[in-house]
Order: structure tokens, then C-alpha cells, then sequence
């Protein structure tokens, strides 16, 4: 005689064997573009809305006014208002769908076998009467209340793992973002000084020129370094466009052609910094940056190639689905409260979005490069490297010794400290 545990996995089975494809972890593959071809295909009526293209919406940068909407006091009731337009839900449309059918198959069936009741509240006997071969379905639920912590586990560290590649990545670009301030700030300050107590007297012009290319190889580099980390359908016209734009034609040039774009970058940016005239002991100081800079390009091309171990993903998200999908049968006892149980129905979509919702949450997160305002850190580090080499020469008049005389260093000293000394 058949189990009705048994019983309830053959029925699943079949309920579900057509939609199964709904169930496949992003990462399920021989490579993970393949995996993201079938999710978000052409044919997908997600595509373009919910689905990948969505992640270029998601690059948030936030300002004072924005943190205040952020703590507001009625967060909650404009969270809850906006739960049907939620990106993320929509994109759980066919998990939810799957699960919340398997829920609608186990209360239709089991009125049908079992007997129901009509809108009266009149007990009616069962159409097809309950047999060993045609059963009333049921699980336990026990099982699924024993194995819950670890699903439990299983999802935060899932989530915990994806976030913190999240925020490795935006911490990378923070470093950028404070070491090419750091750089142009010492090419601008030190520019014409030899290391001997004194500014040498420089050409204007030539002096701007030199300073304006440190600051258009800064900028170059961690364009290219966008560029290489973001996908080429999205950002290879504009990268092109850009760099014709802002850089001179021969360096434009070659950055395009080259296989490695950030590692050209940076070469330019070796040479922009070599031609500047100061002790070679400033040089190599500065030079510290583009160290960094390699760094946390290296970092950076870890976290894409390397993502969460597949094995850990695909278990999590078979182990989720399975529980889901099993879920109804075990919900039918605890609901015979409500009409025909059919309060199980809407409790099996709630479960399933909130489960499946973190796990998607966590596969978004897992690859961060899409969801960070790269752009925009690049235009910030654009506009803040032209605005500090535009101050080069501003407060050191009087520290360049005339005709290249050379000034006592205790002179020197005591005119910077009394530049930099501050207005009581």
C-alpha cells in the first residue's frame, strides 16, 4: 500500500514537472552566462522590466535629502504600498506562481477525494470517493518545522556571503575614490619641487598641461576600470564615445585597442606621473597610489569571476525549492479552520515570496558591479581630480625662489607654515 508520503511526491511530480524550469538557480550551469541567457531570455515577459536590465535602476547614491526619506516614520506604510510594484517580487512571479498552484492542486484534490463544503457551510460527501489508489494528500508537519533552522542557516549565510562581496566591492571603489584625490593632490602640490628646500620657477602653461594629463589618466583609469567590470552590451558605446571625447585621439586610441584596458590606463597614467618635474622621493610616493589602484582592480576582477562556491548556491536553492514545493501538502491538516482549507493557499504565496525573496535578494547582491553607481563614481572622480590640479600654484608664489635661486630650507618651512597656519 502506498505511503501518503509517497503519494504526495508522485503527485508533485507530475503537478509540476511542465514549470520546473522555474525552479533553476541563476548559477545552475555549465557557466554562469549561459545560466543568465535562460533566466532572462528574450522570450522572458520580465525582460527589460524586472528582470537583469533592472539591476542599472538599482545604483543608488544617496544625498542628506535622501537619508531623510530614508528614516522616515511612515517607511513601513510606503514599504508595504509599494509591495505589488517591487522589482524583486516580480521577478519571483513563476517560483510563486509554481508553489501557490501546488497549494491550489492539494485543496482542490482533496476536496474533490475528501468532500467539501459549499457557500452555505453544508458538508457535501467527497465526487471520487478517497481509496489506497486515489488518496486524500498529506504530509506531516513536523519534518518541515525540524529541517526550518537549517533552511534558516542555509539562507543567511547566503545572504551574509552576497553581501559582503557587496560591500568589498563598493569599499574597492572607495579607495579609488580617495587615492586619486590623494595623487593629484601630491602631482599638484609638489610640481616643481626638487627636494632641495625650494620650488623651482615653472612654465604656467606647460605646468597646467602636464597637470591637466595626470588628471585625465586618473580619470581614465578608473573609467576603463568600469568599463571592464560592467557588461559590454551596457557600456562599451558609451566607454568608447567618452574617452574620445575627453582624451587626446593617440590615447583614446590605444585604449581601445588594448586587450587590457585598466592595466593601459594605468601605464598612461605611470607616464603622465614620470613626466612631472620633482624629486624622484615624490615620484615614488605617488606612485603608492597606483599600487592601490592595482589592488583593487585585482580585487575586483576576483568578486566577477569568482562567485559564491555554485555548490552551496544550488543546494540552497534546491533544498528552498523542495521545502516549498512540499509545503502545501503538509499545510492542509493545520488549516482545516478555514473554508475547505483554502486559507493555505494564500499563506503558501506569502511563505513563498518572503523565502524566495531572500533568496533572490542574495543573488542580486552576489555579483555587485550592475548594482553600483559606477558612473557615478567615475564622473565624481573626474570632476574632483580637474578641480584640484586647477589650483596648482595657489598659495606657493612666495616659495619660488626667483631665477632659481635657492632660498634657506628653514625660510621655506616657516612660509608654508605660515601659509597653512590657521585664522584665529
Amino acid at each position: 500500500m502506498p505511503s501518503r508520503w509517497s503519494q504526495a511526491v508522485l503527485v508533485l511530480v507530475a503537478a509540476v514537472s511542465g514549470g520546473a524550469n522555474a525552479f533553476v538557480s541563476p548559477s545552475v550551469g555549465k557557466t554562469a552566462t549561459v545560466s543568465t541567457t535562460a533566466r532572462f531570455s528574450e522570450s522572458d515577459p520580465l525582460q527589460g522590466v524586472y528582470g537583469e536590465q533592472s539591476r542599472q535602476f538599482r545604483r543608488t547614491v544617496y544625498t542628506h535629502d535622501d537619508w531623510v526619506k530614508h528614516r522616515s516614520s511612515d517607511r513601513f506604510v510606503k514599504n508595504l504600498s509599494s509591495l505589488t510594484s517591487s522589482g524583486i517580487y516580480k521577478s519571483l512571479a513563476k517560483e510563486v506562481v509554481a508553489t501557490t498552484a501546488v497549494a491550489t492542486f492539494v485543496v482542490f484534490w482533496n476536496c474533490l477525494v475528501g468532500g467539501y463544503q459549499d457557500f452555505a457551510g453544508v458538508a457535501h460527501p467527497p465526487i471520487i470517493p478517497a481509496n489506497d489508489i486515489i488518496p486524500v494528500l498529506g504530509l506531516p508537519l513536523t519534518p518541515f518545522t525540524l529541517v526550518s533552522p537549517s533552511l534558516g542557516l542555509l539562507l543567511v549565510f547566503r545572504t551574509n556571503s552576497s553581501y559582503g562581496r557587496w560591500d568589498e566591492a563598493r569599499k574597492f571603489w572607495g579607495l579609488n575614490i580617495n587615492h586619486t584625490r590623494d595623487l593629484n593632490r601630491m602631482a599638484t602640490a609638489w610640481y616643481g619641487d626638487m627636494g632641495d628646500g625650494k620650488l623651482r620657477q615653472v612654465d604656467e602653461q606647460k605646468r597646467a598641461e602636464e597637470l591637466k594629463a595626470v588628471s585625465l589618466c586618473t580619470w581614465a583609469f578608473v573609467r576603463s576600470m568600469k568599463r571592464h567590470l560592467s557588461p559590454p552590451a551596457e557600456d562599451e558605446e558609451a566607454y568608447i564615445a567618452e574617452i574620445n571625447e575627453r582624451l587626446p585621439s593617440e590615447q583614446a586610441a590605444n585604449l581601445e585597442a588594448a586587450t587590457h584596458r585598466p592595466n593601459r590606463a594605468l601605464y598612461d597614467l605611470s607616464m603622465a606621473i614620470d613626466a612631472l618635474p620633482m624629486h624622484f622621493m615624490r615620484k615614488n610616493q605617488i606612485n603608492t597610489a597606483l599600487s592601490i589602484f592595482e589592488d583593487t582592480l585585482g580585487g575586483s576582477e576576483r568578486l566577477l569571476s569568482s562567485p559564491v562556491p555554485l555548490f552551496y548556491s544550488r543546494h540552497t536553492a534546491r533544498f528552498l525549492s523542495a521545502w516549498l514545493l512540499l509545503l502545501p501538502f503538509a499545510l492542509w491538516e493545520p488549516f482545516k479552520g478555514s473554508w475547505n482549507h483554502v486559507a493555505e493557499i494564500p499563506a503558501t504565496a506569502l511563505i513563498s515570496i518572503c523565502l524566495f525573496g531572500i533568496e533572490e535578494l542574495a543573488t542580486q547582491l552576489e555579483e555587485p558591479f550592475t548594482i553600483l553607481p559606477m558612473q557615478g563614481f567615475c564622473d565624481k572622480i573626474g570632476a574632483n581630480c580637474d578641480e584640484i590640479v586647477s589650483w596648482a600654484g595657489q598659495g606657493q608664489e612666495d616659495l619660488i625662489a626667483t631665477n632659481g635661486a635657492a632660498e634657506p630650507e628653514t625660510t621655506v618651512r616657516s612660509r608654508v607654515t605660515q601659509f597653512v597656519r590657521p585664522r584665529m
